[in-house]
């Protein structure tokens, strides 16, 4: 059968991605729903719990640099094939441990390999790889599917954690990811090239970039040296520092013990946060459309500056009885705003360090989005225990966007583009 003219096999790529983000984000949502379950069958404490899944985040945002290396070495499909059974092997196991160790060993430390593997960075490879026109828009709807992969896991994981027990949560994770491994397996492949293809809008005078040669682990942190001599590096990297501190830190982290304070319960509270998720995907979609248009210090200024402003308004809404019509609207505004910074981020690293360097360059950027994250969770958490309340916390956090907001403006200033964006 003959394809359509306008058919491009990008988008058999983009869509293969987009499963796998679907599968790897309820793989790391996973996490929640064994919490409670393994504190009252295997009696460990919150603490004991939390460390693996500190390894786990942790790992999530370090993979990153090293995935975009090991993704140009040996390729797309070898790369994901490889993760996906990490994290089958990790999960399988999981349900045979008796241990704190053991849930360290498999939760925490082998599949925060696996989902590192195949995190943000993934959909930054194949959107730079595949895509020179439209880039924007697959990126934003490629990062959204970490939004996807909570909505439609949270729920069944949930479910079979009540049901059956923890254990048989992961043996269904481990099903999935073989599962997802059979199309990659036979229809993922790592270069328009491989296809005699060029990228979706690319031109017989668009320059290819070099293929990268070498050992991963030297590659990455060669790209991370260029990288940090340039200033947008830094502007990027701070701002998205700001960006996981706000978002996973803060909001992921505390939004439903803060409404908790205020008397709300915590089902509605984890039902707005789970509602946020639809808004995500159209967020994250729509800032990649708008990234393609705008030049990204502008969409960042807006994105930062309105999320700080929205961060200032709740604990006052909370405190005076406006949830019932405040909250909503707040979680759908964060949505929109939860991760629309990824695709202004991705064009400002092309654009200063180029198509080659720029997804390794992510990758970093990743791991100080992640120690982001990491650093306002436990400040947070600190400042709600020594004062009695979030609000302080609340403080803090729209202070950092609206110092992101102004940083981000000066990204892009006094420097040539490296490459065009496309």
């Amino acid at each position: 059968m003959t394809r359509p003219a306008s058919f491009h096999y990008a988008w058999v790529i983009a869509a293969l991605t987009f499963l796998v983000l679907i599968v790897v984000a309820g793989v790391r949502s996973a996490s929640g729903v064994l919490f409670v379950p393994l504190e009252n069958e295997m009696g460990w404490s919150a603490a004991t719990i939390s460390a693996a899944v500190a390894v786990n985040v942790t790992l999530y945002g370090a993979m990153g640099p090293f995935a975009a290396a090991l993704m140009q070495r040996i390729g797309l499909r070898w790369t994901i094939l490889l993760a996906l059974a990490l994290i089958a092997a990790s999960t399988a196991a999981s349900s045979l441990i008796s241990t704190p160790l053991g849930l360290v060993l498999t939760w925490g430390l082998g599949l925060g390999l696996g989902v590192g593997t195949v995190s943000m960075v993934l959909a930054t490879v194949v959107a730079t790889r595949w895509f020179v026109s439209r880039r924007g828009v697959v990126l934003g709807a490629l990062t959204g599917g970490t939004a996807t992969g909570q909505l439609v896991f949270l729920p069944l994981l949930a479910f079979i954690a009540t049901k059956f027990g923890w254990r048989p949560v992961g043996l269904v994770v481990a099903l999935c990811a073989l599962v997802v491994a059979i199309p990659i397996a036979f229809f993922m492949r790592d270069q328009p090239d491989d296809l005699g293809l060029q990228p979706l809008g690319a031109t017989k005078d668009t320059p290819r970039p070099p293929s990268r040669t070498g050992n991963p682990l030297r590659n990455a942190f060669a790209v991370l040296g260029r990288a940090s001599r340039t200033r947008d590096f830094w502007l990027v990297g701070g701002t998205f520092f700001v960006c996981g501190a706000s978002t996973n830190g803060f909001i992921g982290t505390h939004f439903i013990a803060a409404c908790g304070d205020y008397g709300i319960p915590e089902v509605h509270a984890a039902g707005l946060l789970a509602f946020m998720g639809v808004f995500s995907l159209i967020g994250t979609t729509l800032s990649g459309w708008l990234s393609d248009k705008f030049e990204s210090r502008y969409l960042l200024f807006v994105f930062y500056a309105s999320r700080g402003l929205s961060l200032l308004v709740v604990p006052f809404a909370l405190a005076g009885g406006a949830s019932a019509f405040v909250l909503p609207a707040f979680m759908i505004f964060y949505g929109l705003d939860w991760l629309a910074t990824v695709a202004p981020n991705v064009r400002a690293l092309t654009e200063a360090l180029g198509k080659d360097d720029a997804p390794i360059a992510f990758g970093w950027i990743s791991v100080m989005h992640q120690v982001g994250a990491g650093t306002i969770a436990l400040v947070a958490g600190v400042v709600r225990t020594d004062l009695g309340s979030y609000n302080d916390a609340f403080s803090l956090s729209a202070g950092l966007c609206f110092v992101a907001a102004l940083a981000a403006l000066g990204i892009g200033l006094r420097r040539p583009r490296v490459a065009a964006y496309g």
